[in-house]
């Protein structure tokens, strides 16, 4: 088992390099923050439209299908769990619907002539059918029942989930951690204005984003380390496996903090004191035809979010 190699969320893919590893990072973070932001307040169609657009990208990208079948194929069927908890659950109206039409449908025959008047000067009353085809209940079956609501909290529920995940974990695939705190550096360089801390910000996203293989890793170690011992599950029982369970949970923490203050030490050998004192060039930002037409295509997006997207 190796999660490295099995698992890889958050981690950068180096090899091969598409065409979206040559995007400027801050471009990809706004078309990211794209993806998140514009589902907010959307239609279903919308959000049904970004779902597409997000596995075409994929698609376009020619990234190996080992990389991306298991992480596709893990969020989808998540978000379909989601979306079918979500429709048959209860709606949380309380309230109970009656039709708007009586059980007796009043039906009145409209003459082609207009009716002569009465001596008194009264016409008669003229009404239409007043059956509608409009149905809140969708589906019911035994406990089973869907309803237009229902429908609709499931695809925005599950397109959301889908969206988040797929878009976050491709925008991690193909940016470099360095090129992650850079664009985000340049973004918000303005704020240190207001005093606001960036670079040590930054610094910290970058510690973190090294920090994850570290995690799986130590992670894959504990569990070849239980693995070789051969333990005889079905002996331990359960308060067996929970003490275990818990065993390999601390052995895992105390790892993380070993690993966290080697990397504190390192750190204070090589005179790293203060991150404004000691500033890293992470990345050189060189904008190139690619980035200019993805900004225009973001623009274009954005636009045709609030012209079709409700």
């Amino acid at each position: 088992m190796d999660l490295l190699r099995s698992l890889p969320i958050g981690l950068y893919l180096e090899q091969p390099i598409t065409w979206l590893h040559r995007l400027d990072p801050r471009i990809k973070a706004a078309w990211l923050m794209a993806f998140v932001l514009t589902p907010i307040a959307a239609t279903p169609y919308w959000r049904l439209s970004l779902v597409g657009w997000l596995l075409a990208l994929i698609v376009s990208t020619l990234l190996p299908l080992r990389v991306w079948r298991r992480q596709v194929g893990l969020a989808a069927l998540f978000s379909l769990l989601l979306f079918l908890v979500t429709l048959v659950v209860p709606d949380g109206l309380t309230v109970s619907h009656q039709p708007r039409t009586p059980a007796e449908e009043l039906w009145v025959t409209v003459p082609a002539t207009a009716p002569p008047v009465s001596p008194s000067g009264d016409r008669p009353p003229v009404s239409l059918n007043l059956a509608q085809d409009y149905q809140y209940v969708l589906v019911q079956a035994g406990p089973i029942r869907v309803t237009r609501r229902s429908l609709n909290l499931g695809t925005r529920v599950g397109t959301l989930v889908f969206t988040l995940l797929v878009s976050t974990n491709l925008f991690l695939l193909t940016t470099a951690p360095e090129e992650i705190t850079a664009g985000l550096e340049s973004l918000l360089k303005p704020l240190g204005r207001w005093g606001v801390p960036v670079t040590e910000i930054v610094l910290t996203l970058t510690l973190s984003l090294r920090f994850i293989p570290l995690v799986l890793e130590e992670i894959q170690n504990l569990i070849r380390s239980v693995q070789t011992r051969a333990i005889n599950w079905r002996k331990l029982g359960f308060r067996g496996t929970a003490q275990v369970g818990l065993t390999v949970a601390e052995r895992l923490v105390d790892n993380l903090l070993v690993r966290a203050t080697q990397i504190a030490s390192a750190m204070q050998v090589r005179g790293f004191t203060s991150a404004n004192r000691h500033r890293v060039n992470w990345h050189q930002f060189q904008v190139f035809w690619l980035d200019w037409l993805a900004l225009a295509a973001l623009i274009l997006f954005v636009g045709a979010r609030f012209w079709w997207g409700g």
